[in-house]
């Protein structure tokens, strides 16, 4: 991984570039589809129309997250290849802190790819990734998507989803699953069904939430509870969607 590297500084689209190159990288790697690439696309294009910030409902969003994960009883977060290719430093901090097992589960899945992306989460700190040998199944769903750990996302009473693709969405929700989301259109699927949608760009949200794991975990049960019990997951699509119709998108995508 070092592509990203080639990128100038002063290039005006450096962000957004170095975050192509790390996924370009992770194919090498054998960790990112070729249709992951195509979906980051999509949600670049949502991006711009967001003023490519996190806007106060996003922000908010993560904050209820984080206080979610940590008040759950089994939290997992739940990594494909865009997330381990994009932000493999946060992902596994964020876990760490929250307390959340890892478990790689991919659209497009084999083997190889959820070895190298469990390697390459190791590499960055991950002391047990899940994913491999993995038996269980969503009800409802048709496909290796299907396929998730007894011991992950099966057994978990709150699934951090990036990234999600909607069919899964619903039928995790038709689990029992509090499900978080991470995903820049609020018309998706997986934002409408998730109980908390955090309309961001992942290589924004995720550090976010990183930082503020490390904030809200002290404090008790009952001021975590009451984040949970304010954020409104209504309000907060319906504020992203105002930004991405409305906003001024002057110099954005130049």
């Amino acid at each position: 991984m070092g592509r990203e590297h080639a990128v100038p500084e002063d290039h005006p689209r450096v962000t957004s570039l170095r975050a192509r190159e790390r996924l370009v990288d992770g194919i090498a790697a054998g960790m990112t589809s070729q249709h992951g690439l195509i979906a980051h696309g999509r949600g670049e294009a949502f991006d711009y129309l967001l003023g490519e910030q996190t806007i106060a409902s996003a922000a908010d969003a993560c904050e209820a997250a984080v206080a979610t994960m940590l008040l759950a009883e089994h939290p997992v977060f739940s990594v494909n290849g865009n997330v381990a290719a994009l932000v493999p430093e946060a992902a596994v901090s964020f876990a760490e802190t929250v307390g959340a097992t890892i478990e790689v589960n991919l659209f497009h899945r084999s083997d190889e790819r959820i070895e190298a992306i469990a390697s390459h989460l190791n590499a960055h700190g991950a002391t047990e990734v899940l994913g491999g040998g993995a038996e269980a199944r969503i009800p409802g769903l048709s496909h290796d998507r299907a396929v998730v750990h007894e011991e992950g996302i099966f057994s978990s009473d709150v699934v951090l989803v990036p990234l999600e693709d909607g069919d899964r969405a619903e039928a995790l929700g038709a689990m029992g699953k509090t499900e978080i989301v991470i995903d820049l259109n609020p018309l998706s699927r997986s934002s409408q069904v998730a109980a908390i949608p955090i309309c961001d760009n992942i290589t924004r949200a995720l550090p976010r939430m990183e930082a503020m794991a490390g904030e809200l975990s002290v404090l008790d049960d009952d001021t975590l509870e009451s984040i949970v019990e304010a954020f409104d997951p209504a309000k907060a699509r319906a504020d992203a969607e105002t930004t991405i119709r409305t906003g001024d998108l002057t110099g954005v995508g130049e």
